[in-house]
């Protein structure tokens, strides 16, 4: 098994060393001694159903970003065992003198599932359609940094200024030009993220059709649709230009809309990889499956979003009484077999910055919450909403959260877990919670802006991000501008921790957990790696003789 990937190394000013971030993350697993690896043959994967057709701009989801990372390949990977941004990917390099204008040079040779050459147009075409607002793309605010972004943008129903972005220019085939709004450092090891993803020209001419069958430039490749509420079978790439081929024939994603349907597939032999347990099997899995039990680090988070938009939720001090009413440790303990780490600050351990001392109001405070509640003047004789997507193992665990804020503040909870995940997310941009809600979050990039501008910046407002809270504060938004300008990691991480005292003074969500991937997989395949994005490495499964 090939255990770490070609380390490759950025160049940019002086910062070469501290422009490769690593995380604690990721681990591998080497399966059982169901038989030896052959190469070939096929395997099966469960997944939900996605929220969006499968275009990398639009697709912000661990369903649909799943099958979208089997079938692309970015200017960066991440290595599975630190995280580090390295070369292994179709960037050769990427360079700057002043962390503002970066120059891409990419791989010759890339080419997308239909022939055509992956090259510097097919970067920057793309961003520039994800960018567009009338496109209304999930992935929108990761471009917000390139220069001429706001140019894109308009109301809804208006039509924007321009339609690319002038920061972007191509130089040649296989060279384009990036400059950014501010010096951001760490801009190079964004781009290994989804949202940079190329597209070939034959998206443009049908969006619609490429959204049910992706052509990407990555291991796996779609010879046939996705069928929404069944999934799709991906075909290994015979031309695949990077060096981590698949080694399989092929990869069948299979839609689940219920996490204990797919694991008594797994059990019964019929499903070959579940990279999420429900929490009433997490105790005994590991003995029922032994070496084929994984259980990796993740760069995640599970939060109590709150509706600042709703009346009820609107004072900080409400949304800080409901957290300080939630003892984090006795659900893990309960629910998860002791598995989930209670969260002490927005941003994961896995990344630099982190502190396991940030949130006060993460501790359980029985008095003190009820103190807040009062003081705020909540009206305790109406029941609260918590909302949770169906399927997904959430039900138990929202439970007893309602049961300690009933316990604990003496207001009643009403369960709201009926929707599907592909619906759940699309009530959440439309300002559709009518209380305390699940959030899950797990990282695209290892940089600590990553847990903060993407859920809570205001230039990450639905459509263009994922800031479903609608929470907006300029003071906040200044301080990560901050620390996206440093000049160095370490004065970054101190504006990105200014970024987060803020953050944590305002509560728009109460952080809950950090999780640890647990999954498994049948004696049918081998070399089942899930990494500390929770993504599984379908390349490197081999399906056993």
């Amino acid at each position: 098994m090939k255990l770490t990937k070609r380390r490759g190394a950025f160049v940019a000013t002086a910062l070469s060393a501290a422009l490769v971030l690593s995380a604690c993350g990721g681990g591998d697993d080497e399966g059982g001694d169901g038989g030896s690896a052959s190469g070939g043959g096929e395997f099966s994967i469960y997944i939900g159903d996605p929220e969006n057709p499968l275009i990398p701009g639009n697709t912000t989801e661990t369903e649909g970003g799943q099958v979208v990372d089997t079938l692309w390949t970015g200017l960066v990977t991440y290595d599975h065992e630190t995280s580090e941004a390295t070369f292994d990917g179709v960037a050769e390099s990427i360079e700057s003198d002043d962390q503002t204008t970066w120059t891409v040079t990419l791989k010759d040779g890339w080419t997308f599932h239909d022939g055509t050459p992956v090259n510097a147009e097919s970067f920057v075409n793309a961003w520039n359609w994800n960018a567009y607002s009338p496109n209304a793309a999930g992935n929108s605010y990761f471009f917000a940094n390139i220069e001429g972004y706001d140019e894109l943008q308009a109301e809804e129903g208006g039509t924007p200024a321009a339609d690319a972005m002038s920061g972007l220019t191509v130089v040649d085939d296989l060279t384009f030009e990036v400059k950014l709004s501010a010096p951001y450092a760490q801009w190079p090891t964004t781009v290994g993220y989804t949202a940079f993803f190329p597209l070939p020209e034959a998206f443009f001419d049908d969006p619609e059709a490429f959204g049910s069958q992706p052509i990407g430039n990555g291991p796996f490749q779609a010879e046939e649709p996705f069928i929404e509420g069944q999934g799709i079978t991906l075909t290994k790439f015979e031309d695949y230009a990077g060096e981590d081929e698949a080694q399989a024939d092929a990869v069948r994603y299979v839609v689940y809309t219920e996490l204990n349907t797919a694991y008594t597939d797994l059990q019964g032999g019929t499903l070959d990889i579940v990279d999420t347990l429900p929490p009433d099997a997490i105790a005994s899995a590991e003995g029922e499956f032994g070496d084929r039990y994984i259980e990796t680090a993740q760069g995640d988070i599970t939060s109590l979003g709150f509706p600042t938009y709703d009346e009820r939720f609107a004072d900080p001090n409400v949304r800080k009484a409901f957290s300080m009413a939630i003892d984090r440790q006795s659900i893990s303990d309960a629910i998860f077999n002791g598995t989930r780490t209670p969260a002490t600050s927005y941003v994961s351990p896995v990344v630099d910055g982190y502190r396991d001392d940030a949130c006060e109001a993460c501790e359980l405070d029985v008095d003190e919450a009820n103190r807040l509640l009062d003081e705020a003047g909540f009206d305790r004789t109406q029941p609260v909403d918590l909302w949770f997507n169906a399927g997904g193992g959430h039900e138990e665990w929202m439970q007893a959260v309602g049961n300690q804020i009933r316990t604990n503040l003496g207001v009643e909870y009403q369960l709201r877990g009926d929707l599907q995940f592909a619906e759940y997310l699309p009530l959440q941009d439309a300002q559709g919670m009518t209380g305390p809600f699940r959030s899950g979050w797990i990282m695209d990039y290892p940089v600590m802006e990553n847990f903060l501008g993407p859920l809570y910046s205001t230039a990450a407002l639905p459509p263009a991000g994922s800031n479903v809270t609608f929470y907006s504060n300029p003071e906040f938004d200044a301080a990560l501008e901050a620390g996206n300008s440093a000049a160095s990691i370490d004065e970054a991480i101190t504006a990105y921790q200014e970024a987060e005292d803020i953050l944590l003074e305002d509560f728009p969500a109460a952080p809950l957990f950090y999780r640890l991937n647990q999954g498994a997989h049948s004696e049918r395949v081998s070399n089942v790696i899930i990494n500390a994005f929770g993504r599984i490495d379908a390349a490197a499964v081999t399906v056993n003789d």
